[in-house]
């Protein structure tokens, strides 16, 4: 048999590059191969439509295996298990405590409770782990920076007086102060000074990590992949190199860092990331250490509110799905899925139950925890996993050359960028170059808000301190469309956009569909026709169904026929808009003619000034 099987693969020549380039070429009967085969990635570097053998032999680290520094294929050699991890707001510890119990019965594996930091004490921590094997669940805490310290020495309490076994205690505490910093624009220089005491409080529960890496806040404020990659990189080693300043070994510095990562919706691109940090992590501790268990990045993957819409919100299901996936992919060791509901509310005990179930049917019918690095020989994945972290690293290179991490911060060079890059994504969305289904394409066209509003950041400064500093400016990619459709609902009249179909069927259908989506963004009813004879039947048509707007769709050709007449006949009794930009432009505009739609239209300024001509 293994002869045969060999006499069979010698019968074929394997295709070279070239052959391979002229069949695409074939394929794409005359389109320009670079536009429409190449990915030019937002992290500033492009990638082929195919990858060889060949190509991916020349990476350094392509023969590593699972378990094995520098891990980038991951920390665990045997399987992917990871933990389904939910975060619950403890107001009451008595309600947190019942639904931590009760969740733990329903799939969950780690518990992330957020304590309001006037409520911290150990009668307050015995309340909420009641019942709570703590050496068998993860446990995740985060408070206020200024009250970590207090809280670490009331857990390591807690664990001595229930018994655990250190060495198999699972957790961590959010002590990021580097996070506030960016994110509230406070100067929390001072907190640092805790991190040594806090590492030191749980030196003997080696898998107890409380030092975390926030980077996720990066991602939900509209950091492209290396941004977050590299920022992470160069806060995590601020921070270790904080913690080695002070006293504390390399070893227990690394190990009590915990990594907590965005997941956004660009699917090969999250899977790369990961797998990327790890390796990029190792060599930085590599530098400190010559521990190689010491070098493992730690990750708890967080799917992303940036993407996530109030509108159309049972579509936020699939894009953390497939963010769940990307993280599961890379081998992160848990997850967090945000609720389908969580940019309008509270999140609802069914939408907590389908977030954990996304993650349990990774695991139960997709099996992906039994899988070790399935990305790992893709030749796709490998160059992108490489050509990833080169640019993050440039990032973190540049970032260590201006003073490091807190320097950075300080300056706010880092919250500078991270909001240029959300300015620009917002910007490419009201042109519909970053397309959000539901929200800027295809959305749908009869739904209603019914009562929702987004919910708003809410920047309380417990602490006292005074911003001094630039902030992370957060605003999901959708918010801008969500204002201005809310605002069209809330008018005394919806406008009704009524398309004036004529001429050549194929282009008025295409211009027509187009349309609707374009302007269904607003909020505003469309009605589409199947076609008019004249444009004076589609006018009257227009004004009979109560038109506000009528979009004149037929081909370029036909416009310099159809649009004037349309035009002159309307007599301004309707908002006129034409559907394209055809070559006859510059003489519709001489006749008075004002309003166009097209790809290359600003479709949120568009769709605000069409408001505001409707007075709305």
């Amino acid at each position: 048999m293994a002869d045969s099987k060999e006499k069979l693969f010698s019968d074929f020549t394997a295709p070279s590059r070239q052959e391979w380039r002229d069949k695409i070429e074939v394929d794409l009967k005359g389109a320009d191969y670079q536009k429409k085969m190449v990915w030019r990635t937002n992290e500033g570097f492009s990638m082929e439509p195919f990858y060889l053998k060949e190509d991916v032999d020349k990476l350094p680290l392509v023969n590593a295996l699972p378990g094995e520094f520098p891990y980038v294929r991951g920390n665990k050699a045997a399987d992917n298990e990871w933990y389904v991890r939910q975060d619950i707001k403890c107001e009451c510890p008595k309600e947190a405590n019942a639904k931590a119990l009760d969740i733990l019965n329903k799939g969950v594996t780690s518990l992330g409770f957020r304590i309001p930091s006037e409520k911290i004490s150990a009668e307050y921590i015995e309340t909420l782990l009641e019942g709570i094997y703590v050496d068998c669940v993860e446990l995740n805490f985060m408070t206020c920076q200024c009250k970590s310290l207090e809280l670490a020495q009331i857990l390591a309490a807690y664990f001595q007086k229930k018994g655990a076994d250190a060495q198999k205690v699972e957790g961590s505490i959010s002590f990021d102060p580097l996070e506030k910093m960016l994110m509230k624009g406070k100067d929390t220089t001072e907190a640092l000074a805790n991190a040594k005491a806090i590492v030191e409080t749980f030196a003997s529960y080696p898998k107890f990590r409380p030092i975390a890496v926030n980077a996720y806040k990066l991602t939900n404020a509209g950091a492209y992949s290396y941004q977050d990659l590299g920022y992470a990189l160069a806060w995590g080693n601020e921070y270790l190199a904080e913690l080695t300043e002070a006293g504390v070994a390399p070893e227990l510095a690394a190990q009590s860092i915990k990594f907590n990562l965005g997941i956004n919706g660009v699917y090969f691109m999250e899977i790369a990331k990961i797998r990327a940090a790890r390796m990029l992590w190792a060599q930085i501790v590599s530098q400190y250490t010559s521990d190689k268990e010491s070098a493992k990045m730690h990750i708890c993957a967080v799917t992303t509110t940036y993407n996530q819409t109030l509108f159309d919100s049972y579509v936020n299901m699939l894009r953390s799905q497939t963010e769940a996936m990307s993280a599961a992919l890379g081998g992160v060791e848990s997850i967090v899925v945000t609720p389908f509901d969580e940019p309008y509310e509270v999140p609802t005990e069914f939408a907590e139950r389908i977030a954990r179930n996304q993650q349990l049917l990774l695991k139960d019918e997709c099996h992906f925890d039994r899988m070790v690095d399935v990305a790992g020989g893709s030749y796709f994945i490998e160059e992108l996993t490489s050509a990833l972290a080169a640019q993050a690293w440039k990032l973190f290179l540049a970032v260590e050359e201006e003073g490091g991490f807190l320097t950075a911060a300080k300056a706010g060079s880092v919250q500078n960028t991270i909001n240029e890059t959300n300015a620009t994504r917002h910007s490419n969305a009201d042109k519909r170059k970053e397309f959000l289904l539901g929200t800027n394409q295809f959305p749908n066209f009869t739904e209603k808000s019914e009562g929702k509003e987004p919910i708003e950041c809410c920047c309380k400064n417990s602490c006292g301190c005074e911003s001094t500093i630039p902030a992370i400016k957060t605003s999901r990619l959708a918010s801008d469309f969500e204002a201005l459709r809310l605002k069209t609902e809330k008018a005394a009249k919806v406008p009704v956009a009524f398309m004036l179909t004529i001429g050549n069927l194929a282009m008025r259908q295409a211009r027509a569909q187009f349309s609707c989506n374009f302007l269904a963004a607003a909020g505003y009813q469309v009605i589409d026709n199947l076609g008019f004879k004249t444009v004076e039947e589609g006018v009257d048509a227009a004004l009979a169904a109560g038109a506000d707007i009528i979009v004149i769709c037929s081909s370029d050709d036909e416009y310099a026929e159809y649009a004037i007449p349309a035009f002159k006949y309307l007599n301004g009794r309707a908002l006129y808009v034409v559907a394209g930009a055809p070559a006859c432009t510059d003489d519709l505009k001489a006749a008075g003619i004002e309003n166009f739609i097209h790809v290359r239209s600003n479709q949120l300024e568009t769709l605000k000034e069409y408001n505001a001509k409707l007075g709305i």
